[in-house]
C-alpha cells in the first residue's frame, strides 16, 4: 500500500499535536515547524481533519488545533480516510483468465490486512514510539502492531522498511 503525502502529513500533523498539544492550541506554524512540513499545504489537510472530527480549531491569540478525541482513540486509518477518503481496494470486474481471480482475492486480502493494521494502530501506540525512539522501536513492538501484523501477513521488519 502506498500512503498519499496527504495521508502521510495528516499523520504527521496530527501526531504533532498529540505530542505538544495536550489541552492547549497548537498553531500550524508550530506544527509547520516542527515536522518540516510547507504551512499552506497543512492549513488545507488541517481543516480536511477538522471536518471529519478528529481535530478541533480555536481562532485568534493562542489558537490553533488540539485533538477533537483522545490519542487512544484516533487511528491511522481514520486519518488517513479523511484526507483520502475510505480505504478500499478498487478492483476491476474479476475475470478468470489464467490465475488472475486468484491474484485478485490475494489483492483484496492484503488491502484488508492493511486495512485491519491501520484501524489498530491509535495515536497513543504512535506517540510511545516516537517518545522512545526509533532505535528502541525496533526492538520493542507497539502494543498490538504484533498481532495486527500477523493479521495482515507481514513482519514487524516488513512494517518498518515501509
Amino acid at each position: 500500500m502506498k500512503v498519499s503525502t496527504r495521508g502521510d502529513y495528516a499523520a504527521r500533523a496530527l501526531l504533532s499535536i498529540a505530542l505538544h498539544g495536550g489541552e492547549l492550541p497548537t498553531s500550524v506554524k508550530e506544527i509547520a515547524e516542527r515536522t518540516g512540513l510547507p504551512q499552506p499545504y497543512l492549513e488545507q489537510i488541517l481543516l480536511a481533519v477538522k471536518g471529519a472530527g478528529l481535530v478541533r480549531s480555536k481562532r485568534g491569540v493562542g489558537g490553533g488545533y488540539v485533538l477533537a478525541r483522545p490519542p487512544d482513540e484516533i487511528t491511522l486509518a481514520e486519518i488517513v480516510s479523511a484526507v483520502d477518503g475510505p480505504i478500499v481496494t478498487e478492483l476491476s470486474e474479476r475475470d478468470h483468465q489464467e490465475g488472475h481471480c486468484v491474484l485478485q482475492d490475494v489483492w483484496i486480502e492484503a488491502s484488508e490486512g492493511m486495512r485491519a493494521l491501520l484501524d489498530g494502530v491509535t495515536l497513543t501506540h504512535l506517540v510511545k514510539r516516537a517518545v522512545i525512539g526509533h532505535s528502541a522501536a525496533e526492538h520493542a513492538e507497539t502494543p498490538g502492531l504484533a498481532e495486527l501484523s500477523e493479521t495482515a501477513g507481514l513482519s514487524g521488519a516488513e512494517l518498518r522498511r515501509g
